[in-house]
């Protein structure tokens, strides 16, 4: 191993809290092409038990440090080439960190293009400026008298000419730069003001119309928000120091850097270049530098935020293969409805106008109880658009008129995030060429409740909107981060081989979308994969791909029961010297724990498969192919209470956590707009990180504190200390169950009541006489 590999991998050791050994050889495995969930899961006795986030990391920082290591090597050869590297010199090069202090070390020596500095210098002024810093009681008029020339008309221009050089000397000198830019982080200020006649158009922006605040402490979101603002010159943006004591000091450090001992000619004139090059040059400098700093730690915290609210909602309980009628909410163009069977597979479609203009409310419930009837509906999913709470009374009063005793469907509401954009997407068109567009919707909203994961990665993660300003951070960086979590998402849970679709099959380890439409197209032609093996004969999935893949694809009816769990084929012997040691049949053992007691995993290590192979191989057995994921479990909205308008503060509500910010949570608690949890009132406690206390899909119980019709704006709060008189809307009781914690659901519901109820007057009539015979 060279040193430079040496050096890289004791920094990542330190920054992930492993060993040196253990980052060396997880380098050595992803090298060699294989995958983050592969080696999390399948390595572990190589890594030493690294697992998912720290190799994250790890591949992160490794292509950084390989990249600075790079540049490390062309600085030298670039200062080299020019004759001018010294032992000093290259010691420092050594030892720089960052990409940040390694390019301050090099600016003295980068190519740039003809500067007034240079201009001076070509003009015999260096001299004169050398002559000034050695001679400090001489007056430096005087002495620049003696550099006028055919170039140099005046003794000002001299006196200019020997200033620009000084100050790029200052402005390269990367002591003096890392000085400032500390200086700067600890006491530089953030400030916007609002541009004259900009306010009613920015009017959103309001609480940044003069707003100042630490650059060290202002969070992500208010960064973000402040950026977006200036983006759209709504306000204008300032970073610096306090304008009187902190100008001074930054002065100070150039002074200091300059050497200016007493109050001599020289030192004087010294002083006035030291300010000169802090307002025009390194001040400038400075904000840039910070704003880029700023906007990079605002988009991490916005990309991490993002990616844990998507890892919460890719893992959300699934309801489970049941036939499900989605229904996606409309007013004047219906509510587009799709019946899909417990497999995911469309069986019917239908348009239902029951509000204005048409208002064929009795139509639509007839046809709601028929696609109930006829397809053994045991799930309805609404989805929370327009029209969402309207829906949702239609298909209450409908379901109403099922026979006494009849199985009543569950009605779910579910978030419709994202599924415009599939339905207008290329892989829509394929999947259902003949269907409406708006159709599609209802597909889509029906399949996500029956299993989140698998119906969200037909759509590119950022559609999906959990994240916070996320159209303003770097697209690149948030694309990676994102796809690594739906990645570890879909490894996590494990996939049937032979129902998945090409999307979800290309988030598996070692595939991709090739390998994936390959899958398919074989299935598709030869049928169902009778086994794991039996993927080594679609084309182009060779050995390498097998071995990445295989432990994460299940197949349910395999002739080896092993290849419905997560055991890696590998690793098959082992089970079955377990297997063995028990002295039953494999299907006996598998499911029932107590048939593994007494077992110990050290007995089954050989020189291949180390302890944390039989370890999981034993927990797999007693549960085998589980899936992570959390129980289902839904909200219960209040009755009555479908409109902002209808909030009142003091309410108790129930609803289910939609998306976490740094500043709080959002809530869906049925209303067609989301509340605000703050930071302050998720707990009675101070919280730091909301993702302490929540996550999105969490159903939580929260009171109203604030109504804002006009804006739109919903204040909740989920602590009981400070609590406000309880007030609840008329015929609408809270569950009186507790969500239990980290249990996130995939999508709120108010169940129906557990005794039907008659439909009073006419209308339930006239329903109860179209459907006799047919219910």
């Amino acid at each position: 191993m060279t040193d430079t590999a040496e050096r890289i991998a004791r920094i990542i050791a330190t920054e992930i809290d492993a060993r040196p050994n253990q980052v060396v050889a997880a380098v050595g495995l992803l090298d060699g092409g294989a995958t983050v969930p592969f080696v999390a899961r399948y390595r572990k006795e190589v890594t030493g038990g690294l697992d998912d986030t720290q190799l994250r990391n790890l591949a992160e920082r490794l292509t950084y440090l390989r990249e600075l290591e790079a540049r490390r090597v062309a600085i030298l050869n670039s200062i080299k080439d020019q004759g001018k590297l010294t032992e000093p010199l290259a010691r420092s090069i050594a030892g720089a960190e960052t990409k940040a202090v390694l390019e301050d070390i090099y600016l003295p020596f980068k190519p740039k293009r003809r500067t007034k500095a240079m201009i001076a210098r070509e003009n015999g002024l260096e001299s004169l400026l050398r002559r000034i810093l050695a001679e400090r009681s001489a007056v430096p008029e005087d002495l620049a008298a003696g550099y006028l020339s055919e170039s140099v008309a005046t003794v000002k221009e001299a006196l200019e000419g020997a200033r620009d050089i000084l100050a790029e000397e200052l402005t390269e000198n990367a002591t003096l730069l890392g000085r400032l830019r500390e200086f700067m982080r600890a006491e530089a200020v953030i400030s916007a003001r609002v541009l004259p006649g900009k306010e009613e158009a920015g009017a959103k922006f309001s609480d940044y119309f003069d707003h100042r605040e630490p650059w060290a402490k202002i969070p992500a979101h208010r960064a973000l928000a402040i950026l977006r603002a200036a983006k759209e010159e709504i306000v204008t943006l300032d970073i610096a120091p306090d304008p009187d004591t902190g100008a001074l000091r930054a002065v100070g450090m150039i002074e200091a850097t300059i050497g200016i001992p007493g109050n001599a000619p020289g030192d004087i004139w010294l002083r006035s270049v030291a300010a000169w090059t802090w307002r025009v040059k390194l001040s400038l400098s400075m904000y840039v530098d910070l704003m880029g700093e700023l906007r990079n730690r605002a988009h991490d915290e916005a990309i991490t935020v993002f990616a844990r609210n998507l890892k919460d909602l890719l893992l959300a309980a699934p309801a489970g293969p049941r036939p499900t009628l989605g229904l996606d909410p409309g007013i004047r163009t219906g509510v587009k409805a799709a019946v899909v069977d417990a497999t995911g597979k469309l069986i019917e479609t239908a348009t239902l106008y029951p509000f204005q203009p048409k208002n064929d409310l009795r139509g639509a419930q007839v046809a709601v109880l028929e696609m109930v009837r006829k397809h053994g509906v045991e799930l309805i999913a609404i989805g929370n658009g327009t029209a969402s709470r309207e829906t949702e009374r239609m298909v209450a009063e409908a379901l109403k008129l099922l026979p006494q005793g009849a199985k009543r469907p569950m009605s779910v509401i579910v978030s419709e995030a994202g599924a415009s954009v599939y339905s207008a997407s290329e892989l829509a068109a394929k999947e259902f060429p003949g269907l409406d567009v708006s159709l599609r919707g209802a597909v889509s909203i029906a399949r996500r409740l029956q299993d989140p994961l698998a119906e969200l990665v037909k759509i590119t993660p950022q559609s999906i909107g959990v994240g916070q300003y996320q159209h303003d951070v770097d697209q690149r960086r948030l694309v990676q981060a994102l796809d690594a979590v739906v990645e570890d998402a879909v490894n996590a849970v494990g996939v049937d081989l032979n129902m998945a679709s090409a999307p979800l099959l290309a988030r598996v380890a070692g595939l991709g979308a090739s390998l994936a439409q390959a899958i398919v197209a074989h299935r598709d032609a030869e049928g169902a994969f009778p086994s794991r093996k039996a993927l080594l004969k679609v084309a182009g999935l060779g050995p390498k791909a097998f071995e990445q893949c295989a432990g994460f694809l299940r197949i349910r009816d395999s002739a080896e029961p092993l290849d419905a769990t997560s055991v890696h084929p590998e690793a098959y012997g082992v089970a079955r010297r377990i297997v063995q040691a028990c002295g039953r049949d494999i299907r006996a053992i598998m499911g029932t724990p107590e048939a593994l007691n007494g077992l110990r995993a050290e007995d089954f290590v050989d020189d291949k498969f180390g302890l944390p192979t039989a370890r999981d191989i034993l927990t797999e057995l007693e549960k085998p192919g589980r899936d992570p994921r959390p129980s289902f479990v839904t909200a219960r909205f209040a009755d009555g209470v479908d409109d902002i308008k209808d909030l009142k503060p003091g309410m108790l509500m129930e609803g289910t956590v939609t998306n976490v910010a740094a500043f709080g949570a959002f809530v869906d608690i049925g209303v067609h707009q989301d509340g605000l949890v703050h930071v302050s009132q998720l707990a009675d406690r101070f919280v730091k990180d909301p993702h302490e206390v929540v996550k999105a899909g969490d159903v939580v119980k929260v009171r109203v504190t604030e109504v804002d019709v006009a804006r739109k704006r919903i204040g909740l709060s989920m602590r009981k200390d400070g609590a406000a008189p309880e007030t609840r809307a008329k015929d609408a009781p809270v569950a009186a169950r507790t969500a239990k914690s980290g249990k996130p659901a995939s999508a709120p519901v108010r169940p129906p009541k557990s005794e039907p109820q008659a439909t009073q007057g006419a209308l339930g009539d006239a329903l109860r006489a179209a459907l006799r015979g047919k219910t």
